[in-house]
């Protein structure tokens, strides 16, 4: 799906280095499955899902295909952007094209660097939104003026859900919200997984901040994934919460959902526990749902389809 979360801030608050410590991520990631293209302020990266190692040890395959979210670096934010000032009208038009908005704030002690017009998280939070609502308000104004020539529903900045992200010290990373030291996410984004986690578990951490992003990112988007297990790969599959059987089936080639006639389905924990398709088909564990069929989180699915 091709949803997207903008990173929005402030000058000088950590913007570029969390994206960097994604884009890294991606660059991981592109390196194994050629569909993850990479564009200069766009970064796509997996999400986090143990079940598919999981899976793919059940199926007995090496390929793992993870969901992914895209991220989209946006030029930092100055006072006036809802006026013009800075980059203002390219600012707030790259805001409008995505879907979510991931504000950083400014929470690290280290004062070598520049505030620009940082002054402290909440104040810097209240401005990232006044600027927003300005450029609503004057959207709605330019609504008026046109006089009701269009009945096309208006897109405002605040309508859109978001994502608040402290970038703080290594030392400060638990508290409220999501607490990010974007110097070690970028540290943290080159290093193997086994050696991640042994950093991590020094910090008392159960995973890294980028993947409570990612994760977070991908909730208030409301996605979900449904999964594929066979020889050729263990795959999730991004759909949004509350799609059909069919609808999801051509999330997986566009002439599934033409011809969509069933589907099998199974939650993962046991499809696992049966050892695949075949043991859980005998145990009466696998469903036949059809085509009013929600999925849900989880689904490990094979579609029947005609031809």
């Amino acid at each position: 799906m091709n949803l997207s979360v903008g990173i929005v801030g402030l000058a000088n608050v950590g913007k570029s280095t969390l994206f960097n410590a994604l884009l890294k991520k991606q660059v991981a990631l592109a390196a194994n499955y050629p569909f993850a293209t990479i564009e200069p302020n766009i970064g796509v990266v997996p999400v986090p899902d143990p079940r598919l190692a999981i899976l793919a040890d059940v199926v007995k395959t090496n390929k793992i295909v993870p969901a992914t979210v895209k991220f989209v670096d946006i030029a930092g934010l100055v006072k006036g952007a809802s006026q013009g000032e800075g980059l203002g009208n390219k600012f707030l038009s790259h805001i409008r094209e995505v879907d979510a908005i991931c504000y950083v704030l400014r929470d690290f002690s280290d004062e070598n660097v520049i505030r620009a017009s940082s002054v402290d998280p909440k104040s810097d939070l209240e401005l990232l939104r006044l600027e927003l609502d300005m450029a609503d308000s004057q959207t709605l104004e330019n609504r008026k003026a046109k006089k009701g020539t269009t009945d096309e529903p208006l897109k405002l900045l605040r309508d859109k859900p978001e994502i608040v992200v402290f970038n703080t010290d290594e030392n400060r990373l638990t508290g409220e919200g999501i607490r990010i030291c974007a110097k070690l996410e970028e540290e943290l984004a080159v290093m193997t997984e086994e050696e991640q986690k042994q950093y991590l578990v020094g910090l008392g951490a159960a995973e890294s901040g980028l993947e409570k992003l990612i994760k977070k990112a991908y909730e208030i988007l409301e996605l979900q994934s449904f999964l594929t297990a066979g020889e050729v790969e263990a795959r999730a599959w991004t759909i949004k919460k509350g799609t059909t059987a069919p609808k999801a089936a051509g999330v997986i080639h566009t002439d599934f959902e033409k011809h969509f006639i069933k589907a099998d389905v199974i939650y993962w924990e046991d499809f696992v526990k049966y050892g695949g398709w075949v043991k859980a088909r005998e145990a009466g564990k696998v469903r036949l749902e059809g085509r009013d069929y929600v999925m849900r989180e989880g689904d490990v699915v094979e579609f029947k389809v005609g031809v």
